[in-house]
């Protein structure tokens, strides 16, 4: 993709991705991504903000070299993570005489990452502002956004801000900006829900930071660039705050047809009460899609067999994901079915035990579920709509 110029001197010459689909060996992209990186180019000097993933650095190069960029005095690096700064050494080889300009802790990341020589970095405070002429660049510091060093930059005479990770979204597309809001809004808010939900008790304070920045343009290090701020930061307001909403997720395994007996009817009582249930099959699941589903519910249920002794494997990993990324649940509930015994609720619940959420009382049945196994559904049932009623 060519250079596109946003304003007078500012310049998105990052890289799409068009064709990934796994980040971090870890984290479906349907989409793809991109790796934005900015050209800010004062009166004096000029800064390029953040760099690429290393397989695609030659695109970053060719939007340089279309650009006519002889010289880069600083690369600004907000965030140590490889798809923003792997290309870094390849940019100083290409630039002798660039100055990497970061904080201490991600310079330490970089020097142990990509063995970048910390003689090369210019260590910046929080508030610190870098003049380029014209043009001035002002730092806030924004720890766990999603690592402990990541920082923002304000280009406070065109009131863009740079945010890297934060209010990104893993979406690959010729857009510029996020003007078509839907599917922008459904990638972000998976790219949330992978990525960010799990330190979401930071953003609030971030979220007021931006505000009073009142920036023109929002543009993060993944995604198109929101030239209205107010579309980004008001969902991020809704999925940051501690309101739940009238919804259940049901994660299931039914190996036998036992335990799905079990979340057919749990599913056929919610929705007859009013609940919002949202079901997912966890042996074919995105997991994207079921971490999106996570922001807003107030209970989660785990459907399970047992499998020699325990839960099956794809519950397991359904608690390990729902307590890692840790949503804002209310309750929690594990259904399921066994021959003989077993250990399946003592393991999730211990999986689970992060949450600090209301544990229903769990329901096993033997084999196929009988007439008192369905009443116990019947009854939690009963139990969710009331807490959730409870909740407003």
């Amino acid at each position: 993709m060519a250079p596109r110029k946003i304003t007078e001197g500012v310049f998105s010459v990052g890289a799409i991705d068009w064709d990934r689909r796994l980040f971090d060996s870890l984290i479906p992209l349907p989409f793809g991504t991109s790796y934005n990186a900015y050209l800010v180019q004062g009166e004096s000097k000029t800064a390029l903000l953040d760099a690429v993933e290393p397989a695609l650095q030659k695109d970053l190069f060719a939007n340089l070299d279309e650009l006519g960029v002889k010289s880069i005095d600083y690369v600004v690096c907000h965030h140590a993570e490889q798809d923003h700064s792997g290309s870094i050494p390849a940019v100083l080889e290409r630039f002798p005489g660039a100055r990497v300009v970061t904080n201490q802790k991600c310079a330490d990341l970089l020097v142990s990452h990509l063995r970048i020589d910390s003689s090369a970095c210019d260590i910046v405070a929080d508030g610190a502002v870098l003049d380029l002429g014209g043009k001035s660049l002002q730092f806030t510091f924004a720890p766990w956004v999603h690592w402990p060093e990541t920082m923002l930059s304000f280009l406070r005479e065109d009131r863009i801000l740079f945010t890297c990770d934060f209010l990104g979204s893993h979406l690959a597309t010729g857009m510029l900006y996020a003007d078509d809001e839907h599917s922008v809004y459904l990638s972000a808010k998976r790219y949330y829900a992978e990525i960010m939900m799990p330190f979401r008790g930071r953003y609030p304070a971030y979220l007021q930071k931006i505000e009073a920045m009142a920036p023109a343009i929002i543009a993060p290090s993944h995604g198109p660039i929101y030239r209205r701020p107010a579309f980004i930061l008001d969902a991020y307001k809704d999925w940051t705050s501690d309101h739940v909403k009238n919804e259940a997720v049901i994660g299931y395994v039914s190996m036998h047809g036992s335990t799905k007996i079990m979340v057919d009817r749990l599913v056929d009582r919610l929705v007859g009460a009013g609940v919002n249930v949202k079901q997912f099959d966890l042996a074919t699941v995105d997991i994207g899609e079921l971490a999106m589903a996570l922001v807003d519910p107030a209970t989660l249920v785990l459907a399970t067999p047992t499998v020699l002794g325990g839960p099956h494997p794809a519950a397991v990993y359904a608690a390990y994901l729902a307590s890692a990324i840790k949503p804002k649940l209310r309750h929690a509930a594990i259904i399921g079915s066994q021959g003989w015994g077993g250990k399946t609720v003592d393991t999730l619940k211990s999986l689970l035990a992060g949450l600090k959420v209301e544990m229903l009382e769990p329901l096993m049945s033997k084999g196929l579920p009988k007439p008192e196994d369905l009443a116990g559904i019947d009854k939690l049932a009963e139990a969710i709509q009331a807490r959730h009623a409870a909740l407003g």
